[in-house]
């Protein structure tokens, strides 16, 4: 079969991937931890859930505006103004299938052959893959262990060329968990300043899952506002994954754009997860904040572990629900079977196959000395799969 050659200019995530090999061995009937995927394990609270089933009773059952119901954009604005002290309006805002459409709008509607994208690694796996599909340059700046994964203004500076187009990243970061502070975020606008010609996006899918004091947001600072896109969504907040509800802040001509992207795609995101996220954004936050705690003790537990397990080196994760260590001490020892682990991929389907734990490759996020793990699990699991890893990474030779 010939098949499009746009397939090759990409990879499948390792997210995805890995998640999908553990379930087809949980499928012979062996019980495999999973620590690779990024949803948290708690249930989407009950006031949301009652929103849906009063939106099917009241009979939501049609097409939806392609940018997401008013009021739902509406509820957006809010958010921005309550939580953040931003200011947009309901035609800057654009709801999507999820926060990974979102980016992919975004991406789709700004980026042509050839130009750059400047993304700092390590970085979410979804990123370069977009801008790879839709033949863009991705250009990616290694960032360093000892300045917590991020960007610094003078890394940002040297990788801007003519063909610079757009600057994607995290705070709080996927994989690494590191968060940008208000002066480091500063520090960056500065170069920002300098290059008017480039486009920021700022995913900000973990904003709630904070450990270290109030969201920062980019578009805080009015220099640059009109330049900044922030990605966000109800998944990994409100525990929404299925959901799927994803949405953009961004300049109303780039909100249009992507409008006019989506609608050719999907058109508007189901209508029934809207109306649950409108409640979402305005209603009871508790669920939220006992998560986030919940998410604090699960952190300080698999710090412990990890503290436990020789080679290891993993700085504390500020946000988000991963830990990123360095695991390149374990390259080129030996499985108890003789095999050789040469690298991450190798390590982590060692893991799989003989410890029965998912984790994800630190290949996929442009980090090949590190692995990703996940404690968006219950302690009982965290204790069980760490546990299986330790007994597994003492066994090489």
């Amino acid at each position: 079969m010939q098949l499009s050659s746009l397939l090759s200019r990409f990879s499948e995530p390792e997210t995805l991937k890995m998640a999908k090999l553990g379930r087809e061995l949980r499928a012979k009937g062996i019980d495999v931890t999973d620590l690779s995927l990024g949803e948290p394990d708690f249930d989407t609270p009950d006031h949301i859930k009652e929103a849906a089933k009063k939106a099917i009773d009241d009979n939501y059952s049609h097409y939806t505006p392609v940018p997401g119901y008013l009021d739902l954009r509406e509820a957006v604005c809010a958010k921005f103004k309550r939580e953040n002290g931003l200011s947009y309006t309901p035609d800057q805002i654009v709801v999507s299938t999820g926060a990974k459409q979102s980016i992919a709008n975004v991406i789709l509607a700004l980026v042509d052959q050839g130009d750059e994208v400047i993304i700092p690694t390590p970085y979410w796996v979804t990123y370069s893959e977009i801008v790879r599909l839709i033949g863009g340059v991705p250009v990616l700046v290694e960032t360093s262990y000892k300045n917590n994964y991020k960007i610094t203004p003078g890394e940002l500076k040297e990788n801007i060329t003519p063909k610079t187009k757009l600057f994607m990243f995290s705070s709080p970061c996927n994989p690494t968990g590191s968060v940008y502070t208000k002066e480091e975020l500063a520090s960056l606008v500065e170069v920002f300043e300098k290059n008017p010609n480039i486009f920021i996006m700022s995913d900000e899918i973990y904003e709630h899952i904070n450990f270290v004091g109030r969201h920062v947001s980019i578009a805080e600072f009015e220099s640059v506002k009109e330049r900044v896109i922030i990605i966000n969504g109800l998944s990994k907040g409100f525990a929404m994954t299925g959901w799927r509800i994803g949405y953009i802040a961004a300049p109303v001509e780039l909100a249009k754009a992507c409008e006019k992207i989506q609608g050719q795609f999907t058109s508007g995101t189901n209508s029934i997860a809207q109306r649950a996220a409108i409640v979402a954004l305005t209603g009871d936050m508790q669920p939220t904040s006992k998560m986030l705690e919940a998410f604090k003790v699960r952190r300080e537990r698999v710090m412990k572990w990890i503290s436990e397990i020789p080679g290891m080196e993993c700085s504390e994760p500020m946000g988000a629900f991963y830990v990123f260590p360095v695991i390149k001490s374990y390259f080129n020892k030996k499985t108890p079977d003789g095999e050789l682990i040469s690298n991450s991929d190798d390590l982590c389907m060692y893991l799989l196959n003989k410890a029965h734990v998912s984790t994800v490759t630190g290949r996929a996020f442009g980090a090949p000395d590190c692995i990703r793990m996940s404690f968006a699990n219950s302690i009982e699991n965290i204790d069980k799969g760490f546990g299986k890893i330790k007994n597994a990474l003492a066994s090489l030779s």
